[in-house]
């Protein structure tokens, strides 16, 4: 692959409790990434946004063709044991972070995987450092914590007790989150609202800051 190191990811254990997830420092490759940023697609407002609502260059091109390859898919059905074949994937990119982002959830039970990596040159902040978490309602009952540092996968099989949230943090924050999901209505549904919010913040500018 031209930007993600699969052996890194294939020799990565998996973690199975309190539900399934893993860490990948580098799972994309160190030669690329001051391509694949300068190519990151420029998202100044915070919330997620669909691919078809954003401009990107071609080394950005490459990263989303190989986490839509029928390699990386097949290689995430194996670790995490789940059946992909058919299952439809959905894209959204974050380029900055409110106040108001990091609630504790456990994502949709529409996803499967969800995997989220991130393409921020450094991170000193202690806020919007992704945490694992025991439970729904504390946010420093922690598993794992994750600053979100380029080039970093995090992967996990979304259940009913994946929880996960992070501290506060405003300000600029790149993460492309990638999900396999349960059909294409979901992706339908999906993309639909997450044009309607881009278009919002659009329409609002400044005043959409933290939305």
């Amino acid at each position: 692959m031209r930007t993600l190191d699969l052996a890194r990811f294939e020799q990565t254990p998996l973690s199975r409790e309190p539900f399934e997830y893993l860490v990948v420092p580098e799972f994309v490759k160190p030669d690329v990434r001051e391509a694949i940023n300068a190519d990151y697609p420029k998202v100044p407002k915070p919330g997620s946004f669909p691919l078809s609502e954003v401009t990107f260059g071609p080394k950005f091109k490459e990263l989303i063709d190989d986490l839509e390859s029928p390699e990386l898919r097949a290689a995430f059905g194996r670790k995490f044991s789940v059946d992909l074949a058919g299952r439809p994937s959905m894209i959204t990119v974050r380029g900055r972070c409110s106040h108001k982002d990091g609630k504790i959830h456990t994502d949709s039970a529409t996803k499967i995987l969800t995997l989220l990596i991130y393409m921020n040159p450094g991170w000193e902040n202690a806020g919007g450092r992704l945490r694992l978490l025991r439970s729904g309602t504390d946010l420093d009952d922690v598993i794992l914590e994750v600053p979100p540092v380029e080039g970093t996968l995090l992967a996990f099989k979304r259940s009913d007790n994946s929880w996960h949230g992070h501290k506060p943090f405003t300000g600029e924050r790149r993460v492309i989150q990638f999900n396999w999901v349960t059909s294409e209505e979901v992706v339908r549904r999906e993309q639909k609202r997450h044009r309607f919010s881009a278009t919002v913040k659009k329409l609002l500018g400044p005043f959409a800051t933290h939305a």
